[in-house]
């Protein structure tokens, strides 16, 4: 709304006068109570001029002394130990009936911060009651009723709130989205009503008034003819107006007093009411004769306002479930014709009549892959057409509606008189799909409570808005809308929405995705088994390379290569069986224990929590287990008739997890003369390849190992557990150049076996030194103070590729060989630098030879 033209001159005169209006810092109370202000040494800084008046205490006397001295030491007592509830921004502490003066007399207190400076409220005590106030609201609580109407819910509220406050009239007052308030309630003591159903102004309650609101929920004004009783001083030192946003005496602006005075009101009370945060309305109580409720049933008042926000919080709740419900059956409607084969449009024409029903509407289009279907009263072809270009340039994923198309679209006032509004839900992404909902214009009269263009004039109060005088009814006749979208009937097509868009996406796009997602599936899981089966041969072959040198014989080499093999598999069956996931530590040790050590599996005593460790980590600690077990069979507690075996499972403070494994009663223990390729598995392997810890002691009382699996490596610690018996397993038996290299190399793999199996068939090509690592930033770190002559990089660390690190070494000009188990290897080619060499695991030393060969060349 605007001006007239007459007034929009060089005083810039308009509707925000009243938006700037300081209303927080008029410098005066009201009469009923007064106002002190102290310090945080509880000096008074400020007081009201009527403080002789409700206190006793003269204005002279109190500035500058600290309020202990003007009040008896119980009042003060009872202010200074509420302090701690003020602390939060915006809280106000409320204290009834507190003696503050030798007489006796009695005061309710109001106590509130702001800024710096404490903010003490006094309210002379006016009636004594022989029960607490706040008993008499809660037979007005139970006596809303739970009903699907609001306008009986608001009724209900105003007969109510008018017999607690006392007041001739009570208004519900609902805001609208353009901030316009509409009176759907009143309650009047004589019966008639005035204002229901009239509209009122945005502007007749200003921007900063509503922000008021939202954080002082009552405001009393007891006298319209109050003149008040200013503050003194009326600044602070620094120049600046007390804050008096919270303050329940705040004086009244002059205009709005002449617009309750221009309405007829000596008297009025606004009790907000909130909903999920915001503002919805306000309570709006006038009074034809100057009318004083006390602080104590005030609050009353507004508890009961608490109250009916929350059950328009229930009120919304029923209708949302209501809604939900519909569009659940719906839901299941529509698959049922679908499901009989049945097209997505000839469906959803054959459940428009449910549509309607949920969300009311005069025709429904259905605009699919270009396609255009519609029943009802809708736009013609062309005029739709144009309505989805502006739907697809503005529009988001969310439901759009609206009552009047021409606020949209210029082009749409050429038909508003057959199509108004719509509401357009989005179906699927791209290319943009929609259900639209159509209804037809409406003819309505609004009445105003007075004209709503509010007619500008410079008033008595400076250049600002005069308040109108009139609040005569005002009728507008509104024409090219439809009837406005309820909440409840958007948030229903927020529902239909979730509901088609899931069957578009699973009967349309689902068909035309389906095709590509296979193959894309068929060539990751072909690329997925190509790597893992050629890191299972590769580390099948370093197993027997590894057991063949470190054997004696070569019983001994197929002995120790059978148990390691059984082992994996084990670990293997265990991770398969529960699809791949985290699996039992405590079922890995005893299957380990039983299938080597027999009926010697009893002699195992383990204590502490159970683990669900990753399946690396699993593999991982079935090789150590395997070795530690097969150790003890052969040399240490479990190869006589008496030893035992001690595991101990803790979690230390940083959530890693402490494996203890004590031998005890075995014969004495000799720590080995050779170490052999099973003590490197133990010592060795959990830290390279889990980052974790290893020990291993051979003390004469025992073998004894400490390990620890960082946290990374549990998926959970289970503290009540129940180990299920080990399943029964297959037994698994084994069925039977030139030196190209000088200089020194690295091997960056993260599987320890593979690493030492590539170092070794490197050292017998030739090189003098060969440095293993598992991570990148152990390799960069490592070049950092290391030269070395050719690298030989496994291409996937984990959760990280080496690609960095053959970038660095390329830099550098040192030959690179990468080992992969994937196929793809031109990805790789092109991903990686130029003159990088692939080899496929599990590779041989006449592979590596070669490739080392042309990298080299």
């Amino acid at each position: 709304m605007t001006a007239p033209d007459n007034l929009q001159r060089t005083q810039s005169v308009d509707l925000t006068n009243c938006d700037r209006e300081p209303i927080h810092q008029l410098g005066r109370v009201q009469s009923y109570g007064a106002l002190v202000a102290v310090s945080s040494d509880w000096l008074v800084q400020h007081v009201s001029e009527n403080l002789l008046q409700i206190l006793g205490v003269d204005v002279d006397d109190a500035l500058g002394r600290p309020l202990y001295e003007l009040i008896v030491s119980d009042g003060f007592d009872r202010i200074r130990d509420s302090l701690r509830l003020v602390d939060a921004r915006d809280s106000v502490t409320r204290l009834f009936g507190v003696a503050l003066k030798a007489s006796g007399q009695s005061y309710d207190i109001c106590l509130h911060q702001s800024g710096q400076t404490l903010i003490v409220e006094f309210e002379p005590k006016t009636e004594s009651r022989q029960r607490d106030v706040l008993t008499e609201v809660y037979p007005h609580i139970a006596g809303l009723r739970k009903t699907g109407d609001l306008r009986l819910l608001a009724r209900d509220a105003a007969r109510s709130l008018q017999q607690i406050a006392g007041f001739d009239s009570v208004m519900v007052y609902q805001f609208q989205p353009d901030q316009s308030g509409k009176v759907i309630a009143e309650q009047r003591l004589d019966g008639k009503a005035r204002y229901d159903g009239m509209m009122f102004p945005a502007s007749d309650i200003p921007v900063q008034a509503r922000a008021l609101y939202t954080r002082s929920l009552l405001r009393l004004i007891a006298d319209v003819n109050d003149p008040g009783s200013p503050i003194v001083p009326g600044v602070s030192l620094m120049g600046e107006p007390l804050d008096l946003s919270l303050a329940v005496t705040r004086s009244v602006s002059p205009i709005h007093i002449e617009y309750l005075k221009n309405m007829g009101v000596q008297a009025s009370m606004s009790v907000s009411i909130m909903k999920d945060g915001k503002l919805w309305g306000l309570f709006a109580c006038h009074n034809d004769t100057p009318c004083y409720i006390d602080y104590e049933r005030r609050t009353a008042v507004e508890m009961f306002a608490h109250m009916f926000s929350y059950e328009l919080t229930n009120f919304d709740e029923r209708e949302r479930k209501a809604v939900e419900d519909g569009a659940r059956r719906l839901q299941t409607h529509l698959m049922a014709h679908m499901a009989n084969g049945a097209s997505l449009d000839k469906s959803l024409l054959a459940v428009s009549e449910e549509i309607r029903n949920i969300i009311p509407h005069d025709g429904l289009l259905l605009y699919e892959n270009e396609e255009l279907r519609k029943t009802g009263d809708v736009p013609t072809e062309d005029e739709f057409r144009e309505i989805c270009r502006m739907l697809d340039r503005g529009m988001g994923t969310q439901v759009f509606a609206t009552d009047r198309m021409a606020n949209f679209l210029e082009t749409a006032r050429e038909y508003e008189d057959r199509t108004a509004g719509i509401m357009a839900i989005p179906i699927s992404k791209r290319p943009r799909d929609y259900l639209v909902l159509v209804r037809r214009p409406v003819s309505e009269t609004i009445q105003w409570a007075g004209d709503p263009t509010k007619p500008v004039t410079v008033g008595p109060n400076g250049t600002r808005l005069t308040p109108r005088k009139s609040f005569d009814v005002w009728k507008e006749t509104v024409r090219g809308r439809s009837v406005p979208w309820a909440a409840r009937e958007v948030h229903a097509a927020e529902q239909l929405r979730t509901v088609l868009l899931e069957i578009f996406l699973k009967v349309t796009d689902a068909q035309n995705l389906e095709r590509k997602r296979a193959q894309e599936q068929q060539q990751l899981l072909i690329s997925e088994l190509n790597h893992r089966v050629r890191n299972i041969l590769n580390l099948m072959r370093g197993l027997l390379a590894q057991s063949s040198s470190s054997a004696r014989s070569l019983e001994e080499m197929t002995a120790n290569l059978d148990g390691r093999i059984q082992s994996l598999a084990r670990a293997h069956d265990q991770l398969t069986s529960e699809q791949w996931e985290p699996t039992s530590l405590r079922a890995l040790i005893r299957t380990e224990l039983e299938a080597f050590a027999d009926r010697k599996s009893a002699r195992l005593v383990m204590t502490g929590p159970d683990a669900m460790i990753s399946p690396q980590a699993f593999t991982t600690m079935a090789l150590v287990i395997h070795e530690l077990t097969t150790n003890s069979i052969k040399h240490g507690a479990l190869c006589d008739q008496s030893g035992k075996v001690y595991v101990d499972l803790a979690v230390d403070g940083s959530g890693g997890l402490l494996i203890d494994w004590k031998e005890r009663g075995g014969p004495p223990v000799t720590p080995p003369k050779r170490r052999g390729f099973g003590s490197t598995i133990i010592e060795n392997s959990i830290p390279h390849e889990l980052r974790g810890d290893a020990e291993i002691s051979y003390k004469m009382t025992g073998v004894e190992a400490h390990f620890r699996l960082p946290p990374r490596a549990i998926s959970q610690i289970v503290e009540d557990h129940d180990t299920q018996p080990p399943m029964e397993l297959p037994s698994m038996t084994n069925e039977g150049g030139a030196n190209g290299l000088t200089g020194k190399g690295m091997v960056l793999e993260d599987t320890l076996i593979i690493a030492m199996d590539a170092a070794e068939i490197l050292k017998d090509l030739g090189a003098a030194d060969v440095k293993i690592v598992s991570s990148v930033a152990a390799a960069m770190s490592w070049l950092d103070s290391n030269t070395i002559d050719f690298a030989l990089l496994d291409v996937n660390l984990g959760d990280e590729q080496s690609l960095p690190v053959a970038e660095r070494l390329a830099e550098a000009g040192i030959p690179v060989v990468l080992a992969t188990g994937y196929g793809a290897a031109q990805e790789l080619v092109d991903l990686y630098p130029k003159g990088t060499v692939i080899v496929q695991k599990p590779f041989s030393q006449s592979a590596l030879e070669a490739a080392f060969a042309k990298a080299d060349s």
